[in-house]
Formats: C-alpha cells, sequence, structure tokens
C-alpha cells in the first residue's frame, strides 16, 4: 500500500515500458465496446503534471473494483505506446484510501496550511464585539458544517488569482488582515462592520465554483456571479437571528455588493460607505499582487510577459534588487 509521504511517480515521468503502481485521479471512465463486441473501460488519469489514457480490457478481472471519474484510484499497470501516444495497461485498479494520497500531487494547493489559516480567521471572528455580526459570522463559518468544508477547499478564481484549493480561504484571510490594517490606520471605521465584510466577501464563491477537479463556473454562477449569491447568503442567515439591526444588515450588505468597486466591474453598487471602499481596496491589492505572486513562482522570465486582464497592463517582473 502507498503512503501519502512517499514521493509518487508523476505522468509526466512516465516512459513507455514502465511499471506503474501508484495512485492517479481518475478524471474519466466511459465503457467501450472493441470490434469484436468486447467491453473495455476508456479511462483517462490525472495528477498535477498532466493527464494519460488508460485502458481496462479485461472489465470483469478480480484485480478490477468499483471506480469512478474523480475518485482517487490505485492503479497497477505498464506503460505502454499506441499511434504514437503513451497510455497505460490498467491490469488492477481499486478506490484509494485516504491516507495513500497528498491532493497536492492533484491539484493545485495552497502552500499554507489549510487548517493554520482557518484557525487564523475564526480567532479573528472570536474578536469580533458586535453581537449581531459576531453571531452572523459564527453561524457561517462555526455552526454550518457543510459550508465550512466547502469554504476550505474552494478556490477563489477559476484562473487569475488563488486559483487553488485553499485559494478563497487564503485570499479571505489576507483581505481581512489589510482591512484590520485600515482599521487600526483609519480609527473611522467601523472596525466590526469591516472585518465582517471582508470575512464575508466571498462567500459566494463556494456556490459560483464547481469543486476541484472541475473548478468551473456552476449553472447558477453563470447566472448570478457570487456578489449577488454572497448577499442571498447573507441575507438568509441575517433571518435566522432575531432583533439582527435593519440598518447594520443593509450596511454589510451593500459592503459586499460593491466589493469589485465599479459597475464594469460586476458590482451592482460602486462603494458609498467608508468601510466598502476600503474593503474594495483590500481585495483588489491582493487580488493583483497574488497574480504577481503565482508569476513570480512560476517564471525566472525578466522580459516582458503580455498584457495582463487584470492590471490591464503589459506586465514584468523586477528586475533591480
Amino acid at each position: 500500500m502507498r503512503t501519502a509521504d512517499k514521493k509518487m511517480r508523476y505522468i509526466q515521468d512516465l516512459k513507455e515500458g514502465s511499471a506503474v503502481k501508484d495512485v492517479y485521479l481518475c478524471k474519466q471512465k466511459n465503457a467501450a465496446t472493441t470490434k469484436n463486441g468486447k467491453e473495455y473501460y476508456n479511462v483517462i488519469l490525472q495528477d498535477k503534471t498532466g493527464t494519460i489514457d488508460a485502458k481496462i480490457w479485461d472489465t470483469g478481472s478480480f484485480g478490477i473494483a468499483e471506480f469512478a471519474a474523480h475518485d482517487y484510484v490505485y492503479i497497477n499497470g505498464e506503460v505502454t505506446s499506441f499511434n504514437g501516444a503513451l497510455q497505460v495497461n490498467i491490469r488492477q485498479a481499486r478506490v484509494a484510501d485516504s491516507g495513500e494520497y497528498n491532493e497536492g500531487d492533484y491539484f493545485p494547493v495552497s502552500s499554507k496550511n489549510i487548517d493554520e489559516m482557518y484557525a487564523e480567521l475564526l480567532a479573528i471572528i472570536d474578536r469580533i464585539e458586535n453581537a449581531s455580526l459576531k453571531k452572523l459570522l459564527e453561524a457561517f463559518f462555526v455552526e454550518d458544517k457543510a459550508f465550512i468544508e466547502k469554504f476550505k477547499k474552494s478556490s477563489a478564481a477559476k484562473t487569475v488569482h488563488h486559483g487553488f484549493i485553499g485559494g478563497l480561504l487564503e485570499h479571505t484571510l489576507s483581505v481581512t488582515k489589510l482591512c484590520a490594517y485600515f482599521c487600526n490606520t483609519y480609527p473611522a471605521l467601523k472596525k466590526d462592520l469591516l472585518l465582517t465584510a471582508a470575512i464575508c466577501h466571498d462567500i459566494g464563491k463556494t456556490r459560483e465554483l464547481s469543486a476541484f477537479p472541475d473548478n468551473d463556473y456552476t449553472d447558477e454562477g453563470n447566472l448570478l456571479g457570487h456578489i449577488v449569491m454572497g448577499t442571498e447568503m447573507i441575507s438568509d442567515k441575517i433571518r435566522e437571528i432575531p432583533g439582527f439591526p435593519a440598518v447594520l444588515a443593509g450596511e454589510l450588505k451593500h459592503c459586499i455588493v460593491a466589493h469589485h468597486g465599479k459597475l464594469e466591474f460586476g458590482s451592482p453598487k460602486v462603494p458609498a460607505l467608508m468601510e466598502a471602499v476600503a474593503l474594495n481596496y483590500a481585495d483588489d491589492a491582493d487580488a493583483k499582487l497574488q497574480m504577481f505572486t503565482e508569476l513570480v513562482n512560476k517564471t525566472d522570465n525578466y522580459e516582458w510577459q503580455g498584457y495582463n486582464r487584470l492590471l490591464e497592463s503589459n506586465v514584468r517582473l523586477t528586475r533591480g534588487e
């Protein structure tokens, strides 16, 4: 049995004739029939380095257990070549146990510890003094187990920034810490309101984007978008909290709907409150600086990288020391 701490053999390193004894993500699995009428399975295996076609020719073999698309599957087989392309002939397959793999080998995952980030977010929530806002935050981030599970695993975007498991949590924590800095620098800001808005500003992305391995827009996400969905989620929770102040609810939801800053960027309202302005700048700064961080991590090319849609400019890495 493979253990999660054992180094896996990535798809990009497989060669013709290689023996395969490792865990891969099943991206697709489809039944097919040979010219002789014999059933077999077409399978696509995936890890973070790419995909490879695979075949199960003997579907009734004792060594072939049931598995489906999106399962982590322990594969025993051999790499062959067909029409110039590598494929895996699978002799044995079974759904892998959770201790046999690390998600980071199959999808992009935050470089930061997800549980530690979440604990840091909970500590901020614990320091919220306004009783109504604290109840609202706890309704999401302490009591709603299904939401918590999705929030911790969601990305913050499909591709632009924080497009990895734990990305939504990492982005939310960064935006919240920037807003805490603003509060210390500009005492006129309503700290509890701004921090609550920062923590909740992108919760709609738990419904706008599907889970990995797809990480794509859901039907609801395409129709409504995370700003509308997040505002609806907040409204639903507020209705369950007796005596939640109506004015406070309106100000919080304004911060959420205005956090993209401009109508052309998807916000139905532009910021009209000091806290909404602060949230917009914190969100924008973290997204853009993370985009540059990801660029730094993936290239050492200091030439111009081309037009960047998020920054609306041609960009390059800094050459000076």
